[in-house]
């Protein structure tokens, strides 16, 4: 009885790891198609309005994109593992390093009056949209990353909880564009986000999350 009663224990406990499993796969399917929709339109927004938060925020959702692939493949696929998410993790970080020095430039020649900002309502509804969407999907992963025990994913947890608190400092920039007409805003929103894309990229190259972020 003892042998049928461990048995039970042992496929409850597997039952509950296929869907825990298919629960992880699911958030990152979701993910996948949003921050596809988000560095698309915002990039695309970006050059249209020559914003540099946009742009800052457009190429990190980008960059994101690779962190969340490489998390679904982690769990879809049994062959990827650790070295798969070390190489992952250091190819984030260095295109990290290089988005905060362009958007710094790009930043820098629309403050001193080279390049135009122009309004972008486009990007002011997809930044409101992320700031609802991105802090929901760090929440779900930080609770599956408790369940699994998983870096991968707590680190992903962070970095959507990340573009949630960037896409509200680049929205507070483009409405005091749009509807203030403020222009310095945008590339000033633009060069408060630096701090944050850097640091994210250190702790990705470091292969630990963003602390302020879990």
């Amino acid at each position: 009885m003892l042998g049928v009663h461990n048995g039970s224990i042992s496929s409850t406990a597997l039952a509950d790891s296929q869907e825990v499993v298919r629960r992880i796969i699911w958030i990152q399917t979701i993910t996948i198609g949003w921050m596809t929709v988000e560095a698309i339109v915002a990039l695309g927004a970006s050059w249209r309005a020559h914003s540099p938060a946009l742009l800052a925020f457009g190429g990190d959702s980008a960059i994101e994109l690779l962190s969340a692939v490489v998390v679904y493949w982690r769990f879809r696929s049994k062959r990827s593992g650790e070295q798969t998410e070390q190489i992952a993790a250091r190819i984030t970080g260095v295109l990290l390093f290089a988005l905060a020095a362009y958007v710094a430039l790009v930043a820098a020649f629309a403050l001193l009056g080279h390049r135009e900002v122009r309004p972008s309502l486009l990007g002011i509804a997809v930044l409101s949209v992320a700031a609802v969407v991105m802090p929901l999907l760090a929440q779900q992963k930080r609770r599956l990353s408790a369940a699994t025990a998983g870096a991968a994913l707590r680190a992903d947890a962070a970095e959507s909880a990340l573009c949630g608190y960037l896409s509200i400092i680049a929205l507070a920039g483009l409405v005091a564009n749009a509807f203030w007409g403020i222009i310095w805003a945008d590339p000033v929103a633009a060069l408060c986000l630096i701090p944050l894309v850097a640091r994210e990229g250190w702790r990705a190259l470091k292969g630990r999350p963003c602390d302020c972020c879990c």
